[in-house]
Protein backbone atom coordinates (compact mmCIF):
# COMPACT_ATOMS: atom_id res chain seq x y z
CA UNK A 1 0.00 0.00 0.00
CA UNK A 2 1.31 3.44 -0.89
CA UNK A 3 1.99 5.82 1.95
CA UNK A 4 -0.93 8.05 1.10
CA UNK A 5 -3.46 5.29 0.37
CA UNK A 6 -4.31 4.68 4.01
CA UNK A 7 -4.49 8.43 4.61
CA UNK A 8 -7.20 8.98 2.01
CA UNK A 9 -9.17 5.73 2.11
CA UNK A 10 -12.68 5.45 3.47
CA UNK A 11 -12.64 5.09 7.25
CA UNK A 12 -15.29 3.01 9.00
CA UNK A 13 -16.78 3.43 12.47
CA UNK A 14 -19.21 0.98 14.08
CA UNK A 15 -21.57 2.03 16.84
CA UNK A 16 -23.32 -0.80 18.68
CA UNK A 17 -26.77 0.29 19.76
CA UNK A 18 -28.43 -0.77 23.02
CA UNK A 19 -31.34 -3.19 23.06
CA UNK A 20 -34.71 -1.73 22.11
CA UNK A 21 -37.50 -2.03 24.64
CA UNK A 22 -39.20 -4.85 22.72
CA UNK A 23 -35.90 -6.74 22.60
CA UNK A 24 -35.51 -6.38 26.36
CA UNK A 25 -39.05 -7.64 26.89
CA UNK A 26 -38.14 -10.80 24.97
CA UNK A 27 -35.02 -11.16 27.17
CA UNK A 28 -32.70 -11.22 24.19
CA UNK A 29 -28.99 -11.64 24.94
CA UNK A 30 -25.98 -10.05 23.31
CA UNK A 31 -23.85 -12.33 21.13
CA UNK A 32 -21.06 -9.85 20.40
CA UNK A 33 -18.08 -8.63 22.38
CA UNK A 34 -16.88 -5.05 21.93
CA UNK A 35 -13.22 -4.06 22.26
CA UNK A 36 -12.97 -0.28 21.78
CA UNK A 37 -9.27 -0.23 22.73
CA UNK A 38 -8.36 -2.38 19.72
CA UNK A 39 -11.33 -1.28 17.57
CA UNK A 40 -12.55 -4.86 17.25
CA UNK A 41 -15.92 -6.60 17.41
CA UNK A 42 -16.12 -10.34 18.08
CA UNK A 43 -19.20 -12.29 16.96
CA UNK A 44 -19.79 -15.41 19.01
CA UNK A 45 -16.57 -17.20 19.90
CA UNK A 46 -14.51 -16.78 16.73
CA UNK A 47 -15.34 -14.17 14.13
CA UNK A 48 -13.36 -10.99 14.73
CA UNK A 49 -13.78 -7.77 12.75
CA UNK A 50 -11.49 -4.74 13.00
CA UNK A 51 -12.53 -1.20 12.14
CA UNK A 52 -11.06 2.28 12.41
CA UNK A 53 -13.36 3.07 15.34
CA UNK A 54 -15.65 0.95 17.54
CA UNK A 55 -18.16 2.47 19.96
CA UNK A 56 -20.23 0.57 22.51
CA UNK A 57 -23.89 1.17 23.43
CA UNK A 58 -22.92 3.45 26.33
CA UNK A 59 -20.81 5.78 24.18
CA UNK A 60 -21.90 9.40 24.53
CA UNK A 61 -22.57 11.55 21.47
CA UNK A 62 -19.70 13.89 22.35
CA UNK A 63 -17.18 11.04 22.65
CA UNK A 64 -18.04 9.64 19.23
CA UNK A 65 -17.81 13.09 17.68
CA UNK A 66 -14.49 14.05 19.28
CA UNK A 67 -12.87 10.72 18.39
CA UNK A 68 -13.96 10.09 14.81
CA UNK A 69 -15.42 13.23 13.25
CA UNK A 70 -13.78 16.35 14.65
CA UNK A 71 -10.25 15.43 13.42
CA UNK A 72 -11.57 15.42 9.83
CA UNK A 73 -12.87 18.99 9.91
CA UNK A 74 -9.44 20.61 9.57
CA UNK A 75 -9.30 19.06 6.10
CA UNK A 76 -12.23 21.24 5.02
CA UNK A 77 -10.24 24.38 5.78
CA UNK A 78 -7.35 22.93 3.78
CA UNK A 79 -9.63 22.79 0.73
CA UNK A 80 -10.59 19.10 0.73
CA UNK A 81 -14.13 17.78 0.39
CA UNK A 82 -15.23 15.73 3.41
CA UNK A 83 -18.14 13.30 3.56
CA UNK A 84 -19.61 11.78 6.73
CA UNK A 85 -22.01 8.88 6.12
CA UNK A 86 -24.35 7.51 8.76
CA UNK A 87 -25.92 4.18 7.84
CA UNK A 88 -28.93 3.36 9.98
CA UNK A 89 -27.74 5.98 12.46
CA UNK A 90 -30.06 8.99 12.26
CA UNK A 91 -29.64 9.42 16.03
CA UNK A 92 -25.87 9.60 15.64
CA UNK A 93 -26.16 12.10 12.79
CA UNK A 94 -28.61 14.60 14.32
CA UNK A 95 -29.28 13.35 17.85
CA UNK A 96 -32.74 11.94 17.21
CA UNK A 97 -35.60 14.31 16.48
CA UNK A 98 -33.75 17.49 15.54
CA UNK A 99 -37.00 19.40 16.08
CA UNK A 100 -37.01 18.82 19.84
CA UNK A 101 -33.64 17.57 21.14
CA UNK A 102 -31.51 19.38 23.68
CA UNK A 103 -27.88 20.36 23.18
CA UNK A 104 -26.61 17.47 25.35
CA UNK A 105 -28.00 14.96 22.85
CA UNK A 106 -26.83 16.78 19.74
CA UNK A 107 -25.43 14.47 17.11
CA UNK A 108 -22.62 14.90 14.62
CA UNK A 109 -24.14 17.65 12.48
CA UNK A 110 -24.89 20.26 15.19
CA UNK A 111 -21.53 19.57 16.87
CA UNK A 112 -19.62 19.88 13.59
CA UNK A 113 -21.39 23.13 12.81
CA UNK A 114 -20.28 24.54 16.17
CA UNK A 115 -16.68 23.48 15.48
CA UNK A 116 -16.80 25.12 12.04
CA UNK A 117 -18.07 28.44 13.39
CA UNK A 118 -15.63 28.38 16.32
CA UNK A 119 -12.83 27.97 13.78
CA UNK A 120 -14.19 30.85 11.70
CA UNK A 121 -14.21 33.15 14.72
CA UNK A 122 -10.58 32.31 15.47
CA UNK A 123 -9.38 32.92 11.91
CA UNK A 124 -8.19 36.47 11.25
CA UNK A 125 -6.18 35.85 8.09
CA UNK A 126 -9.16 35.38 5.78
CA UNK A 127 -12.82 36.01 5.06
CA UNK A 128 -14.97 32.89 5.28
CA UNK A 129 -18.42 32.43 3.79
CA UNK A 130 -20.61 29.47 4.78
CA UNK A 131 -23.73 28.34 2.97
CA UNK A 132 -25.88 25.22 3.13
CA UNK A 133 -28.14 22.99 1.07
CA UNK A 134 -30.33 20.05 2.09
CA UNK A 135 -31.30 17.46 -0.51
CA UNK A 136 -33.32 14.27 -0.33
CA UNK A 137 -33.14 11.31 -2.69
CA UNK A 138 -36.59 9.76 -2.66
CA UNK A 139 -37.39 7.01 -5.18
CA UNK A 140 -34.40 8.22 -7.21
CA UNK A 141 -35.81 11.76 -7.41
CA UNK A 142 -33.76 14.63 -6.00
CA UNK A 143 -35.84 16.91 -3.77
CA UNK A 144 -34.75 20.25 -2.30
CA UNK A 145 -35.86 20.05 1.34
CA UNK A 146 -35.31 23.80 1.79
CA UNK A 147 -37.40 24.79 -1.23
CA UNK A 148 -39.98 22.06 -1.75
CA UNK A 149 -41.80 22.35 -5.09
CA UNK A 150 -42.20 20.41 -8.30
CA UNK A 151 -39.08 21.70 -10.03
CA UNK A 152 -36.69 19.19 -11.57
CA UNK A 153 -33.16 19.11 -10.16
CA UNK A 154 -30.39 18.04 -12.49
CA UNK A 155 -26.90 16.82 -11.55
CA UNK A 156 -24.01 18.00 -13.72
CA UNK A 157 -20.24 18.48 -13.64
CA UNK A 158 -18.79 21.97 -13.97
CA UNK A 159 -15.64 22.84 -15.93
CA UNK A 160 -13.39 21.78 -13.04
CA UNK A 161 -15.12 18.41 -12.63
CA UNK A 162 -17.04 19.43 -9.51
CA UNK A 163 -20.57 18.13 -9.02
CA UNK A 164 -23.31 20.75 -9.05
CA UNK A 165 -27.07 20.35 -8.66
CA UNK A 166 -28.83 22.67 -11.09
CA UNK A 167 -31.88 24.26 -9.47
CA UNK A 168 -31.04 23.46 -5.84
CA UNK A 169 -31.24 26.32 -3.35
CA UNK A 170 -28.18 27.38 -1.36
CA UNK A 171 -28.57 29.46 1.80
CA UNK A 172 -25.94 31.72 3.35
CA UNK A 173 -25.40 31.03 7.07
CA UNK A 174 -24.03 33.64 9.47
CA UNK A 175 -24.37 31.65 12.69
CA UNK A 176 -24.88 28.23 14.23
CA UNK A 177 -28.55 29.08 14.70
CA UNK A 178 -28.91 29.72 10.97
CA UNK A 179 -27.60 26.24 10.15
CA UNK A 180 -29.66 24.46 12.80
CA UNK A 181 -32.75 26.32 11.60
CA UNK A 182 -32.19 25.04 8.05
CA UNK A 183 -31.57 21.53 9.35
CA UNK A 184 -34.83 21.59 11.28
CA UNK A 185 -36.75 23.04 8.34
CA UNK A 186 -35.55 20.33 5.97
CA UNK A 187 -35.94 17.48 8.45
CA UNK A 188 -39.55 18.51 9.04
CA UNK A 189 -40.50 17.75 5.41
CA UNK A 190 -38.29 14.72 4.80
CA UNK A 191 -40.09 11.53 3.79
CA UNK A 192 -40.67 9.22 6.75
CA UNK A 193 -43.23 6.51 7.36
CA UNK A 194 -44.26 3.70 9.66
CA UNK A 195 -43.05 0.16 8.96
CA UNK A 196 -43.20 -3.06 10.95
CA UNK A 197 -39.68 -2.29 12.21
CA UNK A 198 -39.85 1.46 12.90
CA UNK A 199 -42.70 3.91 13.51
CA UNK A 200 -40.71 6.77 11.92
CA UNK A 201 -38.56 5.03 9.33
CA UNK A 202 -36.52 7.20 6.94
CA UNK A 203 -37.87 6.52 3.46
CA UNK A 204 -35.07 8.34 1.68
CA UNK A 205 -31.38 9.18 1.69
CA UNK A 206 -30.62 12.77 2.72
CA UNK A 207 -27.57 14.97 2.15
CA UNK A 208 -27.01 18.11 4.23
CA UNK A 209 -24.08 20.06 2.78
CA UNK A 210 -22.04 22.98 4.07
CA UNK A 211 -20.07 24.98 1.51
CA UNK A 212 -17.04 26.68 3.05
CA UNK A 213 -15.39 29.40 0.98
CA UNK A 214 -12.25 31.14 2.20
CA UNK A 215 -10.56 34.26 0.86
CA UNK A 216 -7.07 34.32 2.33
CA UNK A 217 -5.26 37.66 2.39
CA UNK A 218 -1.81 37.69 0.81
CA UNK A 219 -0.46 41.13 -0.04
CA UNK A 220 3.04 39.94 -0.86
CA UNK A 221 2.35 37.87 -3.94
CA UNK A 222 -0.03 37.16 -6.78
CA UNK A 223 -2.44 34.59 -5.41
CA UNK A 224 -4.68 32.01 -6.95
CA UNK A 225 -8.27 31.02 -6.59
CA UNK A 226 -8.19 27.33 -5.74
CA UNK A 227 -10.74 24.63 -5.21
CA UNK A 228 -10.84 20.93 -4.38
CA UNK A 229 -11.86 19.43 -7.70
CA UNK A 230 -13.03 15.93 -8.66
CA UNK A 231 -9.67 14.24 -8.23
CA UNK A 232 -9.36 15.71 -4.75
CA UNK A 233 -6.42 17.96 -5.58
CA UNK A 234 -6.41 21.69 -4.89
CA UNK A 235 -6.08 23.46 -8.25
CA UNK A 236 -5.76 27.13 -9.31
CA UNK A 237 -8.77 28.59 -11.11
CA UNK A 238 -8.02 32.31 -11.42
CA UNK A 239 -5.65 34.98 -10.11
CA UNK A 240 -6.06 38.06 -7.95
CA UNK A 241 -3.48 40.46 -6.55
CA UNK A 242 -4.14 40.26 -2.84
CA UNK A 243 -5.91 37.06 -1.90
CA UNK A 244 -6.34 33.38 -2.64
CA UNK A 245 -9.59 31.48 -2.59
CA UNK A 246 -10.31 28.02 -1.17
CA UNK A 247 -13.59 26.20 -1.56
CA UNK A 248 -14.64 22.85 -0.09
CA UNK A 249 -17.79 20.89 0.72
CA UNK A 250 -18.70 19.12 3.94
CA UNK A 251 -21.42 16.51 3.32
CA UNK A 252 -23.48 14.86 6.05
CA UNK A 253 -25.23 11.87 4.48
CA UNK A 254 -28.02 10.10 6.35
CA UNK A 255 -28.53 6.78 4.58
CA UNK A 256 -31.79 4.92 5.01
CA UNK A 257 -31.13 1.40 6.26
CA UNK A 258 -31.21 -1.62 3.96
CA UNK A 259 -34.58 -3.35 4.14
CA UNK A 260 -35.40 -7.03 3.78
CA UNK A 261 -39.00 -7.37 2.66
CA UNK A 262 -39.49 -10.62 4.58
CA UNK A 263 -38.55 -8.81 7.76
CA UNK A 264 -40.22 -5.43 7.21
CA UNK A 265 -43.33 -6.92 5.55
CA UNK A 266 -43.54 -3.80 3.40
CA UNK A 267 -46.19 -3.71 0.67
CA UNK A 268 -47.43 -1.16 -1.86
CA UNK A 269 -45.78 2.25 -1.52
CA UNK A 270 -43.44 1.10 1.25
CA UNK A 271 -42.32 -1.82 -0.92
CA UNK A 272 -41.45 0.50 -3.81
CA UNK A 273 -39.55 2.78 -1.43
CA UNK A 274 -37.58 -0.22 -0.14
CA UNK A 275 -36.55 -1.16 -3.67
CA UNK A 276 -35.19 2.34 -4.30
CA UNK A 277 -33.46 2.50 -0.93
CA UNK A 278 -31.70 -0.81 -1.49
CA UNK A 279 -30.78 0.10 -5.07
CA UNK A 280 -29.03 3.28 -3.93
CA UNK A 281 -27.18 1.42 -1.17
CA UNK A 282 -26.03 -1.23 -3.63
CA UNK A 283 -24.70 1.41 -6.03
CA UNK A 284 -22.90 3.18 -3.18
CA UNK A 285 -21.36 -0.11 -2.06
CA UNK A 286 -20.14 -0.78 -5.59
CA UNK A 287 -18.49 2.65 -5.78
CA UNK A 288 -16.76 2.25 -2.41
CA UNK A 289 -15.61 -1.24 -3.44
CA UNK A 290 -14.21 0.08 -6.72
CA UNK A 291 -12.42 2.91 -4.92
CA UNK A 292 -10.78 0.38 -2.59
CA UNK A 293 -9.23 -1.33 -5.63
CA UNK A 294 -5.95 0.49 -6.46
CA UNK A 295 -6.18 -0.44 -10.15
CA UNK A 296 -9.70 0.91 -10.59
CA UNK A 297 -8.99 3.99 -8.49
CA UNK A 298 -6.03 5.03 -10.64
CA UNK A 299 -7.62 4.52 -14.04
CA UNK A 300 -10.42 1.98 -14.02
CA UNK A 301 -14.17 2.49 -14.17
CA UNK A 302 -15.89 3.82 -11.05
CA UNK A 303 -19.70 3.39 -11.40
CA UNK A 304 -20.73 6.83 -10.13
CA UNK A 305 -23.60 7.10 -12.63
CA UNK A 306 -25.45 4.01 -11.38
CA UNK A 307 -27.53 6.01 -8.89
CA UNK A 308 -28.41 9.57 -7.95
CA UNK A 309 -26.65 9.42 -4.60
CA UNK A 310 -23.31 8.30 -6.06
CA UNK A 311 -23.70 10.85 -8.84
CA UNK A 312 -24.27 13.61 -6.30
CA UNK A 313 -21.24 12.62 -4.23
CA UNK A 314 -18.87 11.97 -7.14
CA UNK A 315 -16.46 14.78 -6.23
CA UNK A 316 -16.51 13.86 -2.54
CA UNK A 317 -15.63 10.17 -2.89
CA UNK A 318 -12.26 8.94 -4.06
CA UNK A 319 -9.29 11.07 -5.01
CA UNK A 320 -8.01 12.85 -1.93
CA UNK A 321 -11.48 13.44 -0.49
CA UNK A 322 -11.92 12.40 3.15
CA UNK A 323 -14.71 9.95 3.93
CA UNK A 324 -16.05 8.41 7.14
CA UNK A 325 -18.78 5.76 7.21
CA UNK A 326 -20.59 5.28 10.54
CA UNK A 327 -22.78 2.20 10.72
CA UNK A 328 -25.11 0.65 13.27
CA UNK A 329 -24.69 -2.82 14.77
CA UNK A 330 -27.23 -4.61 16.91
CA UNK A 331 -26.06 -6.25 20.13
CA UNK A 332 -27.90 -9.47 19.33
Amino acid sequence: MLANESEFRVKVAVRVRPFLQREKSHEQKSCIAIHPQTNQIVLGDRRTFKYDFVFGPKTLQEELYRTSVEPMLNNVFDGYNVTIFAYGKTYTMTGGNILSIGEKDYGIVPRAVKTIFDTVQNRHDCRITISASYLEIYKDDIIDLLDVNDKDLDVRDDAAGNTVVIGASEHTCHSIDDVVSLLKKGSNVRHTGATQMNDESSRSHAIFTLYIEQRLHDKNSHANTVQASFDGLVKPLESTFDESYLSAKLHFVDLAGSERVARTQNTGERFQESIRINSGLLALGNVVSALSDPKKRTGGHIPYRDSKITRLLKDSLGGNAKTLMITCKEKK
